[in-house]
């Protein structure tokens, strides 16, 4: 089981569509296929919303898009959530939480070179869930160890069904707000969170790894036990740069980076063209080059996406729809220079 580099094309899952035949099937035309996440079709596909589902304390308030935790719940619904703790349907995505997710999992995948599933990531959800005191739920040492365990739960649950339809499954962790965690501010330092993710990577089964869309420490994350990393190239280029020897450690042990090029905002979208988003990211695999990482390395350990979900275009989904196909012409463009295909 493992995952395919070699330009190969995927994108993160949440898609602005509001109707769920069309986002599924231009998660189709990617070489790598996911379940759209669709939170402008239902509040429930809210990646935080879904990560949620059964988790004890949340208060969902779908009329008003809120998602809360009471510490007074989490105590009365806790032995109902471990009397589940070996049902695995009671840790997968319900057909309530997502649209879309049972209808992939009845496709006939077996002929891609992989498949992937995501779930929102622990730190995000418990830096962006606030308890009854308007505090993040991170921050209880009661509440955090189970949440990282429930998390990894939930992502094994999935990756198992994944792996029925294709035995080069793998899981995103989509992790957001990583990048808040080498923040002063945050309250949740750095040794906490390796501690925390050593051990919540240790309860995941492989392969896994991280998709993120901000600027954390990247030698930071490069440094966890993951298989992929899926990240913003285009915003973060020169920042990620200078993590070189990261980089290359991470590719040594068999790491894939998704290279996330082509933006979906339509205003950026409009300024960028095929030629130019591959100038680029050459440009950053030639900078790497210089500092020891072959080229022939790269090319074989990379998939390429957009650079990041947007939600918020006045076309809706037209931009990301035209980010796909100009993810899957620069990815054809370079196959061919590269002589992969």
């Amino acid at each position: 089981m493992t995952i395919p580099g070699n330009l190969l094309t995927t994108a993160m899952a949440v898609m602005p569509h509001t109707d769920v035949d069309p986002a599924l099937d231009a998660a189709l035309t990617l070489d790598i296929p996911f379940w759209p996440q669709l939170p402008n079709y239902s509040y429930y596909e809210d990646m935080y919303v879904q990560a949620g589902e059964h988790f004890p304390g949340i208060i969902l308030n779908l009329e008003k898009k809120t998602l809360r935790f009471s510490m007074d719940r989490f105590v009365e619904e806790f032995e109902e959530t471990m009397a589940h703790f070996d049902d695995p349907e009671y840790f997968d995505v319900s057909n309530t939480y997502s649209a879309v997710y049972h209808r992939f999992l009845d496709l006939d995948l077996s002929d891609r070179p992989a498949v992937r599933g995501q779930l929102e990531g622990p730190v995000s959800f418990g830096f962006n869930i606030l308890d009854q005191d308007e505090r993040p739920i991170l921050f209880d040492d009661t509440v955090r160890p189970f949440m990282f365990e429930f998390m990894a739960k939930r992502i094994n649950v999935q990756l198992a069904k994944l792996k029925q339809k294709n035995p080069n499954a793998f899981m995103f962790i989509d992790e957001p707000g990583m990048q808040f965690v080498f923040s002063a501010m945050s309250g949740y330092g750095e040794q906490k969170a390796k501690q925390d993710l050593d051990l919540f990577f240790s309860s995941i089964d492989r392969p896994r790894g991280i998709h993120l869309c901000g600027n954390p420490d990247w030698d930071f994350l490069l440094g966890l036990d993951m298989d992929i990393l899926s990240l913003d190239i285009y915003t973060n280029a020169d920042i990620f740069g200078a993590s070189t020897r990261s980089v290359k450690r991470f590719l040594d042990r068999g790491g894939i980076l998704v290279w996330g090029i082509v933006p979906t905002g339509m205003e950026t979208f409009e300024t960028e063209n095929l030629d130019l988003l591959a100038f680029r990211l050459k440009t950053v695999w030639q900078a790497l080059g210089k500092k020891g990482i072959p080229l022939d390395q790269i090319l074989a350990q990379s998939l390429i996406s957009p650079a990041t979900c947007c939600l918020v275009n006045k076309d809706r989904e037209k931009t990301v729809e035209k980010a796909f196909k100009l993810t899957r012409a620069i990815s054809q463009t370079l196959r061919e220079e590269y002589h992969l295909t």
